[in-house]
């Protein structure tokens, strides 16, 4: 995975791998509202909600869940500076 550090405020997309199927994504939370993922090929092959016949992709829900989780716990901080993740349901 290629890793974009070229964000105004510094805080880099980390890797986080989904707790259901183990799928690793690149994740920034820039606040509580907003989430960017950035998917590759080995990542979308494992994911467990992924449909590959039938070509629309709305999102992963357990990962979605992973990543709400890992920011309420405070390992996947806010670049914001917002502090834990509360209102990221």
């Amino acid at each position: 995975m290629r890793v974009d550090n070229r964000l105004v405020d510094g805080t880099p997309m980390r890797s986080l791998a989904c707790e259901r199927c183990a799928a690793q994504v690149l994740v920034r939370k820039s606040s509580r509202q907003q989430t960017s993922v950035q998917w590759d090929g080995r990542a979308m092959a494992l994911c467990a909600e992924r449909a590959p016949a039938d070509g629309s992709f709305e999102g992963c829900g357990s990962l979605r869940d992973t990543i709400r989780e890992a920011a309420l716990r405070g390992t996947l901080e806010l670049a914001d500076g917002g502090g834990p993740a509360t209102a990221a349901r």
